[in-house]
């Protein structure tokens, strides 16, 4: 008998390394043993939840020990928002849920998905996952003059194949900020063939200019393979409730439905969200403090000599010039929790969470430091 359970395993799983999530504020404390640290990594919004989903927690937890509904209410309120049917919508576990949900339906060894560089990190474990093959476009380079480190739509296009049965799309992608405009978008959807399933993910679409946000109302009637995923975890600030969804054609809903697990929203997720819908004003006052955020970080890295990726999201990703881990632990020295994207094969870069200005201030002064 095998004394490795490993080898027991799927071949996919054998080779997959875990999502790593970065350091919280009660780890790095507990390991140092220092306090008022604060943490710029994980792209979560700092203000925290709208008073209103908090009162919705509040007003639902003595009903918890009673399974959470199907999600029929927050469905319902989702489809208003976006003007589709409820049967477009899916709901997951946050996005993360659907981007699992979409491998496992439509995947197979047999098959393949396709994503630029310097994606979300989540793609290739979904796809190794089930042993499906990942395709790899290259982004557009470091230079370019608009879009450093961007998705490349005819490289994105030239790595579909016969296999290919998904094609990742992230806007604004994470960890690089970077986007593609919805000309741009639709000029590539429209040379998808319809058996490929377009994942448009959505997870900091709040966060973007109006100029450049997408028509998905126009495009879910245009392209039936499209299936865009969105979340509650960012400029909603529910990211420990872990709630998110989809929205696709009623026939594409109902397949993730069919591999979605029963009761994967919890009750107490479902009535924050709804009750975030209610507040447009949380939403407005989060994105104006990311905006000025922004701007200083960026007046602060060109004061810095440091270079700095084009963002539409919550984070920016910087050129340190040097090994971005060894920085990134010497910040940890000082009580400030950033991200270094090695992983992503960026390792001059750190992103930062854009968090409130006493934080960024903060940031920049101990970046000063480090450096």
């Amino acid at each position: 008998m095998s004394n490795s359970f490993l080898e027991l395993a799927t071949q996919g799983i054998q080779k997959l390394t875990p999502y790593q999530p970065g350091k919280s504020v009660d780890e790095l404390e507990r390991e140092l043993g220092i306090s008022n640290s604060i943490k710029l990594a994980s792209n979560e919004n700092p203000l925290g939840p709208s008073a209103l989903a908090l009162s919705a927690i509040e007003e639902n937890a003595s009903s918890i020990n009673y399974y959470p509904e199907g999600g029929y209410a927050l469905s319902n309120k989702l489809a208003l928002l976006h003007q589709v049917d409820p049967a477009n919508i899916t709901l997951g576990n946050g996005s993360n849920e659907i981007l699992e949900l979409v491998t496992r339906a439509f995947l197979t060894p047999q098959h393949s998905a396709v994503f630029s560089e310097y994606s979300f990190a989540v793609y290739p474990i979904v796809v190794q996952a089930v042993g499906a093959k990942a395709h790899v476009a290259k982004a557009l380079p470091e230079d370019h003059e608009t879009m450093p480190l961007g998705h490349d739509p005819d490289a994105l296009l030239a790595q579909v194949d016969d296999s290919t049965r998904i094609i990742f799309i992230a806007n604004p992608n994470n960890p690089t900020g970077t986007w593609l405009t919805p000309d741009a978008l639709e000029n590539l959807f429209s040379r998808i063939a319809q058996d490929v399933i377009i994942v448009l993910d959505l997870a900091y679409t709040e966060y973007m200019d109006d100029d450049v946000k997408p028509p998905l109302s126009k495009w879910l009637q245009q392209f039936p393979n499209l299936v865009v995923t969105q979340t509650f975890s960012k400029v909603y600030a529910l990211a420990g409730l872990r709630i998110g969804y989809s929205i696709s054609n009623p026939e594409i809903a109902d397949i993730l439905n069919r591999v979605r697990q029963p009761f994967n929203t919890n009750s107490l997720a479902q009535a924050a969200a709804i009750a975030s819908l209610d507040d447009e004003e949380h939403v407005i006052n989060s994105v104006s403090i990311n905006n000025a955020g922004k701007a200083y970080l960026q007046h602060a890295f060109s004061e810095m000599g440091l270079r700095y990726l084009p963002t539409m999201g919550n984070f920016i990703s910087v050129n340190v010039e040097q090994d971005g881990v060894a920085l990134y632990q010497r910040l940890l020295q000082q009580g400030v929790i950033v991200r270094p994207v090695a992983n992503y094969s960026m390792p001059e870069y750190l992103r930062i969470t854009i968090g409130t200005q006493q934080q960024n201030e903060r940031f920049i002064e101990t970046l000063r430091q480090c450096l």
